[in-house]
């Protein structure tokens, strides 16, 4: 089943990506093309979707993600204008930052890395489940935040975010 839902998940995705990318609404080559692509990722991912696989089919999940989509927008716009500053002044002080999580499972834990690593200026190095903690790589770590407390600093709303539509 974990399969079946990750193929569904992605071949949705696809075709929402390519409506009307040929005057139609899809050729039949860009039809194939989804269903191969789709039956890579959905076995690739078929481990993350675990076996609570059903609750992504759930139609409150999707308008959850739905709803979480300007919020992780808004967060890509203020870090791209906050990277570009960094780049025109120069001001930057990298750094690798263990961040703290309350996250209970694999798709959390997917969700938050990627909404963190979509982000100009950070990078999901390592998720560790066993520390509940994230490995980000920051282009500009703060004075006195080389160990936050929470994922605040870095993540945003994200993990409140990532709890609610991985459960």
């Amino acid at each position: 089943m974990p399969f079946i839902v990750a193929f569904l998940f992605a071949y949705i995705v696809w075709l929402v990506l390519t409506a009307g990318s040929n005057g139609l609404l899809w050729s039949t080559e860009e039809l194939v093309a989804g269903l191969i692509f789709a039956a890579i990722i959905g076995y690739a991912t078929k481990d993350v979707v675990g076996e609570n696989s059903t609750r992504f089919l759930n139609p409150v999940k999707w308008l959850g993600f739905i709803a979480y989509a300007p919020v992780l927008f808004w967060g890509m716009v203020k870090a791209n204008f906050d990277v570009a500053y960094r780049v025109i002044t120069g001001k930057i002080r990298p750094g690798i930052v263990r961040v703290p999580v309350d996250l209970n499972n694999d798709a959390q834990y997917t969700i938050l890395s990627n909404s963190i690593t979509l982000t100009p200026g950070t990078l999901t190095v390592e998720a560790d489940p066993e520390e509940k903690a994230l490995y980000v790589h920051w282009i500009n770590v703060p004075e006195g935040l080389e160990r936050p407390e929470s994922s605040e600093p870095v993540a945003g709303p994200f993990e409140k975010w990532a709890r609610r539509l991985g459960r």
